[in-house]
């Protein structure tokens, strides 16, 4: 059964003034109390620092707290704390984390994300270091968590012998997952026997299928997983809109917003737009994306239209380069795209079910996003609860 989560930024496009920050976290709580009333399986909080516009969830572990001390059944999961050593130190992820899972009442999942780019450049991560840094922080923190005394001593980090406290309400330990963006990082997640979440952002649901496979190769390569126990669920997250009618979806902005956010990304972290570019163009050109001296040959601000750019890309790059895209046009041109969930209920589930199909147990749904307004986030939320939620919860007990 694919159960329904939510996925957030805490994001609210500009123009906004500062003295606004206030309203959009209390945004953010009000829908995630929205969220459980509603009947969604997990609250997914991101960590990103200096990033202003595009994610206000620089302390996430705070904020969950916030959400599990107003919630009673939501689950609350960190995807994920940025694990690399000079960001987070392992010893104060575990500790943290153990404390979150007190203060929920044991709900909560651990993911842990690599980071790249410009949060690489803050926090002076060395690259080359930061995977090898996230392999070894997935296999120390459950030993925190359960064992008498703890000593560790590799190259990358050194702990004497220490009782680390304290310890998770969950037995034997919360749910582990890894945050995945390429075939690598989900093998290595299966291979280390934690969960895989991915990110489909405006790419086929079968390109992404593709990479779940990768985690169950490596699931069926494991040796020692990482916890007490094996994850093999995936999760995936993915732009949600659900509204009353497609006229009401295409009026609140959504398929706008997701075009801004796919946009924003590239300039926040400072990854090149082709990434994003290329796994859109997946679906319809295989091997665009490994097409070395193509990309070379690229325009380096990446905005150029190219003949062969399909027409949900054409008016990304429109976007980027300045032009106003309506909200009819936005929706025109990601409406066919069986990776982005929005419109009426009938429409959503359709588009959700494609992600069950690809094996996803646990779908993300980013609620709040680019300019999308607090009454249609809150709207899509009731709408997801009355319709999505029910109606795949039924399927799975008549299967």
């Amino acid at each position: 059964m694919m159960k329904f989560d939510i996925f957030c930024e805490i994001q609210r496009a500009f123009p906004w003034g500062y003295m606004d920050e206030a309203s959009l976290f209390g945004e953010t709580l009000a829908q995630a109390v929205a969220a459980d009333r509603a009947g969604f399986g997990a609250w997914w909080q991101v960590e990103h620092h200096g990033a202003p516009e595009f994610s206000y969830s620089s302390a996430p572990d705070l904020v969950l707290t916030a959400i599990a001390m107003a919630t009673k059944r939501l689950r609350v999961g960190h995807a994920g704390v940025l694990a690399p050593f000079a960001i987070n130190n392992p010893l104060r992820v575990a500790e943290r984390a153990a404390t979150l899972d007190i203060l929920s009442g044991g709900r909560l999942e651990l993911g842990l994300a690599k980071s790249g780019g410009k949060e690489w450049e803050t926090f002076g991560v060395e690259a080359d270091r930061a995977r090898d840094q996230v392999r070894e922080a997935m296999y120390m923190i459950p030993r925190m968590w359960t064992e008498k005394s703890f000593a560790y001593a590799s190259s990358e980090y050194r702990l004497p012998a220490r009782e680390i406290v304290p310890r998770p309400l969950q037995s034997p330990h919360p749910r582990l997952w890894q945050t995945c963006g390429s075939p690598e990082s989900f093998y290595m997640a299966g291979e280390m026997g934690v969960g895989a979440l991915g990110t489909t952002l405006l790419s086929p649901v079968e390109f992404l299928g593709q990479m779940m496979r990768e985690h169950d190769r490596g699931l069926a390569a494991c040796g020692v997983p990482a916890g007490k126990t094996v994850n093999d669920q995936k999760g995936a997250f993915t732009f949600v809109h659900v509204a009353d009618s497609r006229k009401a979806a295409i009026a609140a902005g959504a398929a706008w917003s997701a075009l801004w956010y796919v946009n924003a990304a590239a300039v926040t972290f400072k990854v090149p737009r082709r990434v994003w570019y290329d796994m859109i163009k997946a679906g319809l050109h295989p091997n665009s994306a490994n097409d070395t001296v193509a990309l070379e040959a690229r325009d380096p601000h990446e905005t150029e239209i190219l003949p062969d750019d399909p027409h949900v890309l054409v008016v990304l790059k429109r976007l980027a380069q300045g032009e106003a895209i309506s909200h009819e046009e936005a929706h025109e041109a990601v409406e066919g795209l069986d990776c982005v969930i929005i419109g009426d209920p009938d429409h959503c589930a359709k588009k959700a079910r494609g992600y069950e199909a690809i094996g996803v147990n646990r779908l993300m749904c980013m609620m709040q996003y680019g300019a999308l307004s607090p009454e249609a986030i809150t709207r899509s939320i009731e709408l997801a609860g009355r319709h999505l939620i029910p109606a795949f919860a039924e399927e799975a007990a008549a299967a």
